[in-house]
């Protein structure tokens, strides 16, 4: 038995609480090394001595080219748990505990591993309606100023304080408003919008008053019976908050060009060095090396009160579900648990997300964020779909290697993305082939985790450069681009429908590299579905193990599956439920 390749972190997402009743554990062993897994638990402060075990086998949950994953679950477990690995193989039989390996368990249950307390305050608390979410995402200036329809002129107006502020299309509030019926009838239940706030350029992440809705953009009133509508129809509305830097217009930064180290902001902002420069390489921190977008200090407990309190006047005032926080992960970790607390203090199911392009298991602890944009699938989906170029085995590894970086209930509300605002249009990476896309999108609404579609993806829309992948939403298309909308609200309709797609289990049923085909089943309860996706030019064949024939049914064909031999068309992707 390989011993170096086995791991256990206790207190992590090898072993973490679901509920104040259920233990998750995992264990992770060299691959196709160890024949059977099992898992012995007590209670820690048990009366007797030895202390009374109880076994559990584990299920081989995962696997890659180097390991196995393992994993169970303790039911109506104890508060306080203690717990050790029995591990075999052909040839012998190891235990595995806190004070290492032995072929017979004979430590003390101060050297198991150990679970101290199962505390309420510890359990991540993700709101109930996360997991639900199928997510519209939009560019403001670039959706709609009316109903089906984009003015695409830009404008510049004059604030109050004499700077001004700039669109490039148009797009308003008012427009995302009128356009609630289209986003409805595709059947998404929640929207997430770029930022909103009084800014200098189009993208508004410059931002210069964060108490105000910008002029481009709209009104308080706009936003008030937009988040209004939104509610009626039972959809939820979250916005970008840009805390890790302000827009040069921002009162405290213009208090700090005016009066130097004499201004009482000047500790507002990170490493400012007088006179300020205000030049293209400016002598202060910014925001990559934007010198309109200068670093708040956000250690600073003037700027984590200020901006506690703009996140909770925006829940107060206008009732947002939730914030998406821009470049989360280069903002201290004391400033969003703070910020957690203001929010959640005002409304309890506020849910937030991060912008983190990596993997954010510091950030996903229960004390800061819920969710992060996971780009880690639009990398993954990109090499799979849009360029081939890796194999069918390769993306189900590394699909689960991305599952296993956190506990199942982070995973299933992480933000699943194709594409944003920040990056080309995934149709652009597919060299602009439908049928990629197709099979892309197909993939986003069966996986787990939340899935986010940025406008316009289901109308076709391409882009390469900023100006391309923000373009004007397409409003009349053609047969195409028809077709696809319909699709995507198959799809959708199918996720809302089934909770094993939002909620289940995501697990490997088949591989087949030289056909290009992925089976997996996603497992809730007592339902289960099984997708199935071909990812290669011309047909295929597959045959029908002899327990499903006449147990599956096809839901986008509305068929059941009563042959033992399937067809399967090229890059195709087909959903059944198990009957």
């Amino acid at each position: 038995m390989q011993l170096q390749a086995i791991l256990h972190i206790p207190l992590s997402n090898y072993a973490y609480a679901v509920d104040e009743e259920t233990l998750v554990i995992r264990i992770r062993t060299a691959k196709d090394d160890v024949k059977e897994c099992n898992l012995f638990y007590g209670d820690r402060v048990c009366m007797h001595e030895p202390i009374d075990v109880e076994e559990i086998k584990m299920s081989k949950i995962a696997s890659d080219q180097l390991f196995d994953y393992y994993e169970c679950k303790i039911e109506d477990c104890y508060r306080r748990v203690c717990y050790y690995f029995q591990l075999r193989d052909v040839n012998e039989t190891i235990y595995y505990c806190g004070a290492g390996f032995s072929e017979e368990m004979k430590c003390h249950r101060t050297q198991y591993f150990q679970f101290p307390y199962i505390r309420r305050e510890d359990i991540p608390d993700v709101p109930d309606w996360a997991s639900d979410i199928i997510m519209y995402h939009i560019f403001p200036d670039s959706f709609a100023s009316g109903r089906r329809m984009l003015t695409e002129e830009g404008k510049e107006i004059t604030l109050a304080n004499g700077l001004s502020s700039k669109s490039r299309l148009g797009g308003t509030l008012k427009g995302v408003l009128q356009n609630l019926d289209y986003l409805d009838d595709l059947g998404v239940n929640c929207i997430y919008l770029n930022p909103i706030f009084e800014a200098s350029e189009y993208h508004k992440y410059d931002t210069i008053n964060y108490y105000e809705i910008d002029p481009c953009i709209g009104t308080k009133e706009d936003l008030k019976e937009l988040v209004k509508e939104v509610h009626k129809r039972g959809m939820h509305i979250i916005l970008d908050g840009v805390f890790n830097h302000s827009g040069s217009g921002f009162f405290a930064f213009q208090d700090v060009l005016k009066n130097g180290e004499k201004s009482k902001y000047k500790d507002w902002f990170y490493q400012l060095s007088f006179p300020i420069e205000y030049k293209e390489i400016p002598n202060y921190e910014t925001f990559a090396y934007v010198k309109e977008m200068p670093k708040l200090n956000t250690g600073n407990q003037e700027v984590i009160d200020y901006f506690c309190n703009v996140g909770a006047y925006w829940i107060r005032e206008m009732d947002i579900d939730g914030w998406r926080l821009d470049v989360a992960n280069e903002i201290n970790h004391d400033f969003w648990r703070a910020f957690r607390k203001a929010v959640r203090a005002v409304k309890k199911s506020t849910f937030l997300i991060a912008e983190i392009w990596e993997d954010s298991e510091v950030w996903l602890q229960g004390d800061q964020f819920d969710s992060a944009m996971n780009y880690t699938f639009s990398y993954l989906c990109r090499d799979f779909f849009a360029n081939q170029s890796i194999t069918v085995a390769d993306f189900d590894e590394k699909i689960h290697h991305m599952l296993l970086r956190y506990p199942r209930n982070i995973s299933l509300v992480q933000m699943n993305l194709l594409d944003s605002h920040d990056v080309p249009r995934f149709l652009s990476y597919c060299g602009g082939d439908r049928e990629k896309l197709k099979l892309a999108m197909f993939y986003l609404f069966m996986s787990a985790g939340i899935p986010s579609v940025f406008y316009g993806d289901e109308r076709l829309i391409e882009g390469v450069t900023e100006p391309e992948y923000r373009r004007s939403m397409v409003w009349k298309g053609d047969e195409k681009v028809l077709s696809m909308t319909a699709l995507c609200k198959t799809w959708i309709h199918i996720r809302k429908k089934y909770e094993a797609l939002r909620k289940g289990v995501y697990h490997t049923l088949l591989t087949e590299d030289q056909k290009g085909i992925y089976i997996f089943e996603r497992i809730y309860q007592k339902q289960k579905l099984i997708i199935l996706l071909h990812n290669q030019r011309g047909e295929e064949s597959l045959e029908i193990p002899a327990e499903y024939v006449g147990h599956l049914y096809d839901l986008v064909q509305d068929a059941v599956v009563t042959e033992n031999c399937m067809n399967i068309g090229e890059m195709e992707g087909r959903v059944f439920l198990v009957i």
